[in-house]
């Protein structure tokens, strides 16, 4: 008997593959690309029954073999085995949600009529029933001719069943010769479908279903558009005000393990180590996390809640206008956390011309490491008042600087469909998923591993790129009366980058914060906090809190126009590699770079010279 070793999880979009994948698999799970392809390949290790392993492949959603997506032609070509060094799964798990048979019945037909042995898992029925819809799973086996198997992902239903049936599935295997279905168009599919469904309902509620009040009003076009941009109006009023009492916190909490180094260590060069570099340069970037926190903590909400895909859906109309479409709304709305995994989410991006645009101006959404400097400049230098019930001057401005990148993006896309990448604008279709509510446990698994990513960067690359620049701003030592700044290598290499940036306002403190900021944005913050510690004799100066530095050195135009820049500066290294693997070559990362420099570079400059004619 030949033992069954592989088997794949096939479906559409929003079916729960992912969720049954996870469930499956557990721990042990691999996460990699497709051998020449930049699309995830998930793989994990179940055991059956028998005891004999089995290696279970998560592919990407997928609404027909007739692939129209890089993520489509992965999943076409391994389910029909046409993978370069991939075998064929020998059994398909097929995932269906219970609530949408209509659409998801469609590509199952052209999973089964394949002929290899397959295994329907009919998915978050519990959502189902929520809304009044009774399934009849004996039903729906018969029409399909294959098992059915009732499950709940996330709350472990029917994994026992599921796992019995992929032991029968593998006798099967070994036993029968399944003849292929005969070619059936997908008009005749789409029938099929219909047709099937009303067959396997046993009930459904004739009650209004909230979800679909809530629809009428969230995606009308009218009123949909305000209350998103309300929405986002609210989250970055959050991000300051929730924010300020825990940051206050960690801030006097840095503070206190400056003046404890001071005090328990002699003056040496390990105490300004410790207190100029590690403490004063990554510490004044940690303070930052409860900020973070709070932004993802919205964004996770909204992708949990169903209200993610819906933001797309209203935002296609605006899209639409500058060439592409809601399809590329997502990516950019997960640029708002890191631009990284926003151009890997180009990948369900048809369009060749959409998903290059799409990624050019991913850098331009307010990524969460921009936020820190956002935070510190606008700490210090705008006050803390209200401008109306709730609504607070801070969060005002740090709005302004979201929708300034967003209207940027919006300009620069429109630029780039008339020129480098033009093309027709493709259509979207977004399957859009039931309202729930989130569950905390995944909340809070999502939000401990973005925390936990931030800390990480701030522990080894921030805490890397300070130490070095805290050596270079130590060394060689100044002469009594000298600043230790002027005298300093670092001091040195500023000082031919002030001569650039200087018409646009930036002093060398500013410039010297842009070298380090090419590694990851947020250390900008790290780097001036670094300096003035460095340039501080006074222990009590050097301790002090970094708005008050900036206060007293920079004027209200240079903030300005450092706000400026980071609204339009280039994205991180990291970043940059990623968009050269996914264009496959440096072409238009470089492009990137620089029309990001010269829009940095050029609204920089306007808005310094503009606050400083309106006498800020």
């Amino acid at each position: 008997m030949s033992r069954l070793r592989t088997a794949a999880l096939v479906g559409n979009p929003n079916a729960g593959k992912s969720a049954l994948f996870n469930v499956l698999t557990g721990a042990r799970q691999k996460i990699a690309n497709y051998p020449g392809v930049t699309v995830e390949r998930k793989a994990g290790r179940m055991v059956l029954p028998s005891g004999e392993p089995l290696e279970l492949i998560d592919l990407p959603g997928s609404y027909s073999l007739d692939s129209a997506s890089p993520d489509e032609e992965v999943t076409r070509k391994v389910v029909l085995g046409e993978f370069p060094g991939e075998a064929q799964p020998e059994v398909f798990i097929l995932v269906l949600d219970a609530a949408n048979l209509d659409q998801h019945l469609v590509f199952a037909q052209e999973i089964i009529a394949l002929g290899l042995p397959t295994i329907v898992a009919l998915n978050m029925l519990d959502l189902a029933e929520r809304d009044g819809l009774i399934l009849d799973p004996a039903a729906l086996s018969e029409a399909l001719g294959v098992p059915v198997i009732p499950t709940v992902a996330v709350r472990r239903k029917g994994i026992d069943e599921l796992i019995g049936a992929l032991a029968s599935a593998e006798k099967r295997a070994d036993n029968e010769e399944v003849a292929p279905q005969t070619h059936v168009t997908a008009t005749e599919r789409r029938l099929a479908a219909r047709n099937i469904a009303k067959g396997v309902i046993l009930s459904q509620s004739t009650e209004h279903r909230l979800h679909t009040s809530l629809d009428k009003v969230l995606l009308h076009p009218w009123i949909g558009p305000p209350i998103l941009f309300g929405l986002l109006f609210v989250i970055f009023q959050a991000v300051f005000a929730w924010a300020t009492p825990f940051a206050d916190a960690l801030d006097s909490g840095v503070g206190m393990l400056i003046d404890w180094t001071n005090a328990s260590l002699p003056e040496s060069i390990l105490r300004d180590f410790l207190t100029q570099g590690v403490l004063a340069g990554v510490g004044s970037v940690v303070v930052f996390l409860p900020q973070i926190v709070i932004l993802f903590a919205f964004i996770l909400v909204m992708e949990q809640s169903g209200y993610m895909a819906r933001a797309a859906f209203i935002m296609d109309r605006l899209m639409a206008m500058v060439g592409l479409s809601g399809r590329s709304f997502i990516p950019l709305l997960s640029s708002f956390a890191c631009a990284i995994p926003g151009i890997m989410a180009t990948r369900s991006i048809a369009d060749p011309k959409d998903r290059l645009t799409t990624i050019l101006i991913a850098p331009l959404m307010t990524c969460s490491a921009r936020l820190p400097v956002y935070a510190i400049i606008i700490a210090a230098f705008i006050p803390d008042r209200s401008v109306g019930p709730g609504f607070g001057l801070q969060g005002l401005v740090l709005f302004a600087l979201y929708v300034a990148g967003i209207v940027g993006a919006i300009v620069v896309a429109l630029i780039l469909r008339r020129t480098v990448t033009a093309g027709a604008a493709s259509g979207f279709i977004m399957e859009l998923p039931r309202y729930q509510l989130p569950i905390l446990r995944d909340l809070l698994i999502g939000l401990w591993q973005r925390a936990f990513i931030f800390l990480r960067r701030a522990g080894t690359i921030i805490f890397t790129v300070t130490v070095v620049l805290w050596l270079l701003l130590s060394f060689p030592k100044a002469q009594p009366g000298e600043s230790q700044v002027d005298a300093s290598i670092a001091g040195q290499i500023a000082n031919g980058v002030t001569v650039l940036v200087e018409p646009i306002g930036f002093n060398r403190d500013m410039a010297l914060s842009l070298i380090p900021a090419l590694a990851a944005r947020e250390v900008a913050v790290a780097s001036l906090a670094t300096t003035y510690a460095v340039d501080n004799d006074n222990e009590d100066a050097a301790a002090a809190a970094l708005t008050d530095q900036l206060g007293a050195r920079w004027s209200l135009p240079m903030a300005l126009s450092f706000l400026a820049w980071f609204v339009f500066a280039p994205q991180c290294l990291s970043t940059i590699a990623v968009a050269r693997r996914e264009t496959n070559g440096w072409k238009w990362p470089i492009f990137m770079l620089l029309y990001l420099f010269a829009l940095a570079y050029i609204f920089a400059g306007i808005t310094y010279w503009v606050a400083l004619g309106l006498g800020l």
